[in-house]
């Protein structure tokens, strides 16, 4: 197994290796910038990178003061500065940071991006279109959603057929035990005898941030997106969940928010904004949670490799060579961590979830 590890963070080193070459193309001044190799795999893009220059395109679905515009990213020709510009429908637009803007008329330094600075900070100052492609990250999405649906597909027709008598076959064998998990130890102890309504919910979004989770650690196509450590994708779960809490509350949830019974009056109204706050930092640590811990494992495996091309740049090849044993050897160590906290992080948000779950199903002791 850890061979495997390390042959994938070797093809992946190798990739960063191309990109620490174009960073320094310009000017060898200019030395290997780690944090803009780290952000460029961690973030969302246009096009899925394969392998060297070999990048499979993205189809760019924008709605535009024209109406619909759609083409293949491949048309920007792997520009991410703005220099390269793309008319259709009467209209132009450039790629800037892996956003899609209207073109400037004019090129500033060979880009057609106006920049604003405000402070420290530079931002465009172009118009955007609304974006609808589909990213790196809603690819994945999509790919996520066809494994789980052979996976629990394959599942269910295990069970079919009289002669096996409801004994898991094939996939079954992995699915059952993982679903009888979150039945009898997350389920049924955090929500109570109603948690039959909310048993689908909870494995599927035990299946859904495990999966994925496992995914972003793949460094190849077609996996590698980092779906996880996307603040929308965990944003969006935990807004399932506090609709699910919020419309699942009975007469006893909401009068424990707004008139905490048992307390003198006084107090009452002293916790009422204070539960009322309760109910949006809930769902704000959720997705919070999933977002930090999944991109800095992320960060910290990549921060790990850019060593070697760091003290390549800084110190020669023989000391790039020097270091890649100790870098690739801390990459595996934190690599076979990071399987853990992908299962981890997936149980933590669907304990949370049926524990909150729970709290607004909750019936009134007398």
């Amino acid at each position: 197994m850890n061979r495997v590890f390390l042959l994938i963070w070797i093809f992946l080193g190798f990739g960063l290796s191309l990109n620490a070459a174009e960073t320094t193309k310009e000017g060898e001044e200019e030395g290997f910038n780690a944090k803009e190799v780290i952000l460029h795999h961690i973030k969302d893009a246009h096009e899925f990178h394969i392998f060297g220059d070999l990048s499979l395109p993205l189809p760019i679905i924008l709605w535009t003061d024209n109406g619909v515009v759609t083409f293949m990213s491949s048309e920007f020709h792997h520009d991410d500065a703005g220099k390269v510009v793309v008319e259709k429908n009467g209209q132009k637009f450039v790629k800037y940071h892996e956003k899609i803007y209207y073109a400037s008329e004019t090129a500033h330094d060979g880009s057609f991006v106006e920049l604003h600075q405000e402070g420290k900070e530079v931002h465009p100052a172009n118009q955007r279109p609304l974006d609808f492609s589909i990213t790196k990250n809603v690819f994945s999405l999509f790919l996520s959603v066809g494994l789980l649906l052979l996976i629990f597909i394959g599942s269910a027709r295990m069970y079919k057929g009289s002669k096996y008598q409801g004994v898991p076959r094939g996939v079954a064998k992995f699915t059952e035990p993982l679903i009888l998990f979150v039945r009898d130890d997350i389920a049924k102890p955090f929500i109570g005898k109603k948690y039959k309504r909310y048993l689908p919910y909870l494995i599927t979004i035990f299946f859904f941030i495990w999966l994925n989770n496992i995914m972003g650690l793949i460094p190849v196509f077609p996996f590698s997106a980092n779906l996880s450590g996307n603040i929308a994708f965990t944003v969006t779960l935990a807004v399932f969940t506090f609709l699910i809490v919020t419309f699942s509350g009975n007469k006893n949830y909401w009068k424990h928010i707004f008139w905490m019974p048992g307390v003198p009056v006084p107090m009452k109204i002293f916790l009422a904004p204070i539960e009322v706050i309760g109910m949006f930092t809930k769902p704000i640590s959720l997705f919070i949670r999933l977002f930090a811990n999944i991109t800095a494992g992320h960060i910290v495996v990549l921060a790990l490799i850019s060593l070697i091309f760091f003290f390549k740049h800084q110190y020669g090849v023989g000391a790039g060579w020097g270091a890649s044993p100790v870098s690739i050897l801390f990459v595996v160590f934190i690599s076979l961590i990071e399987i853990i906290v992908t299962a981890i992080q997936a149980y933590i948000f669907t304990v949370l979830s049926a524990l909150y779950i729970g709290m607004a199903v909750e019936e009134e002791h007398h």
